[in-house]
């Protein structure tokens, strides 16, 4: 009943959003989004007193893995919502909100279901829901952004399809019928008498295809056009959360391949590809031109960290890993809302025409000066933590030369981000340029941050066992 009642709230949501009239719209956004959030909280609320929770004859499933995903998008989505009434395009103020919540659905229902080939289609549907989000502006710039979108990210799911073939085929050579033969549960359990080979270029295809969608080097290319031409609320979500979103898929499949094939295939992978994404998002956070832009590849330099925790494994590694996609979603919420507010402010979101953003929009600079400083990690902010335990996992688990490769390419980035804000924050400020002057401006902003303290200094109870309970479903 959670389990329906959680994927019910935003397709409701979306279609009464598309009938309601203009000044309804608002209220109605807002109740749908707080709704959704109540529903996450209440599967997680399950998830914790039963261990998993199932419906529709268990195609609909939510482990600890799960739960962690649902309530994350749905934060996140809260947190966007509340700006998103402000910074939808006013052309598009009729069809973009419902599409809001359709991409929130089809994010729910990739991380709720049970059947690999469900969660195919629900992820193929995040890319259909935001590709029109993504051209809100309809500009030739966003436009382009959108084409390549769905055109990198439709290739890359094709060859997800592939994978997720593979195993179905590998799992009928075991099973002997179809019945349930997507089931990730059941996959699991045969994994063992796969045919380890196949399960091996399955997850090949599986994690370039996935892994397309969740921005990995060397298949990010879509990513920067994309989150940089979107509205703010629609580029916290895709950074945010979308992209952990298609790392889930890979995480899912991951354990099929540790039991048919040992942990070391996936693995390794895992590190190749997290590591060239650190490196790849290094390289261009060097001397970035655009904050948005730098804003975009920062998201796949902080996917390739929570690749490498995974692939270092081990409590620590896993545990931090999936840490870090927390914080870095709630991160990524606040700095991308405050990046459309500097945008809308400056008309641009060229570095080098913005300046003196100290003085000009003084809460605005705190504020994104503040989070930045949370997103490279320093203390005390969450993302400090979970790079801890991941590098942590790194060393102790023999992997101290791909650790100290990242940390140095985190180094570079460090540098570049840190140049490119004193550009913004320093300087003669615009006389034409405003603040927003209403406090319900800063509240999306305080919730993610006073989030994003809370896990870097003072975690709440059940957080570690939360943690505990995740890397288990995730780990070999």
């Amino acid at each position: 009943m959670r389990l329906a009642l959680l994927l019910a709230v935003p397709l409701m949501g979306g279609l009464a959003l598309l009938l309601v009239p203009g000044r309804a719209r608002r209220p109605v956004h807002l109740l749908a989004s707080a709704l959704t959030l109540a529903a996450a909280l209440a599967v997680a609320a399950g998830v914790v007193q039963a261990g998993v929770l199932a419906a529709a004859d268990g195609m609909l499933r939510a482990d600890a893995l799960s739960a962690w995903m649902v309530v994350l998008v749905a934060v996140v989505a809260g947190l966007a919502a509340l700006e998103a009434t402000r910074a939808a395009p006013p052309e598009a103020a009729r069809w973009f909100l419902p599409l809001f919540h359709l991409f929130v659905f089809t994010m729910l229902g990739a991380v709720t279901t049970d059947d690999v080939g469900l969660m195919w289609v629900a992820i193929e549907g995040t890319t259909l829901a935001s590709v029109f989000l993504v051209n809100a502006e309809r500009s030739r710039e966003s436009l382009e952004a959108a084409y390549k979108y769905v055109l990198i990210c439709s290739v890359g799911i094709a060859l997800a399809f592939v994978g997720t073939v593979m195993l179905y085929f590998a799992d009928l050579s075991v099973l002997g019928a179809g019945e349930h033969a997507l089931r990730w549960t059941m996959l699991v359990d045969l994994a063992g008498a796969m045919p380890a080979r196949l399960v091996q270029v399955a997850f090949v295809f599986l994690l370039v295809g996935y892994g397309t969608k969740a921005g990995l080097a060397p298949m990010h290319t879509w990513l920067p056009d994309a989150h940089s031409e979107a509205p703010a609320p629609v580029s916290a979500l895709m950074s945010g959360v979308l992209l952990a979103v298609g790392l889930y898929g890979v995480l899912r499949f991951k354990v099929v391949v540790d039991v048919a094939a040992g942990p070391q295939f996936a693995s390794r992978l895992l590190g190749a590809v997290g590591l060239a994404s650190v490196a790849v998002a290094a390289l261009f956070l060097w001397r970035p031109a655009n904050f948005k832009r730098m804003l975009a590849y920062s998201s796949i330099e902080h996917l390739g960290l929570v690749c490498l925790g995974v692939a270092f494994g081990g409590p620590w590694g896993t545990a931090g890993a999936m840490l870090h996609v927390a914080n870095h979603g709630l991160a990524k919420a606040a700095l991308f809302i405050l990046a459309g507010r500097i945008r809308a402010a400056y008309g641009t979101a060229d570095i080098a025409a913005v300046r003196g953003l100290r003085g000009a929009m003084p809460v605005t600079a705190r504020g994104f000066l503040t989070a930045m400083l949370a997103l490279m990690g320093l203390p005390p902010f969450g993302l400090f933590v979970s790079e801890v335990m991941i590098f942590r996992a790194g060393f102790e688990g023999g992997h101290a030369v791909v650790a100290v490769l990242a940390i140095g390419f985190l180094v570079l980035a460090f540098g570049g981000l840190l140049r490119a804000l004193h550009a913004m924050l320093d300087g003669e400020p615009p006389a034409a340029v405003r603040e927003i002057s209403a406090w319900t401006a800063a509240v999306p902003v305080t919730i993610a941050l006073g989030l994003l303290v809370l896990t870097g200094i003072a975690w709440p109870p059940g957080l570690a066992a939360a943690l505990e309970r995740i890397a288990s479903a995730v780990g070999p």
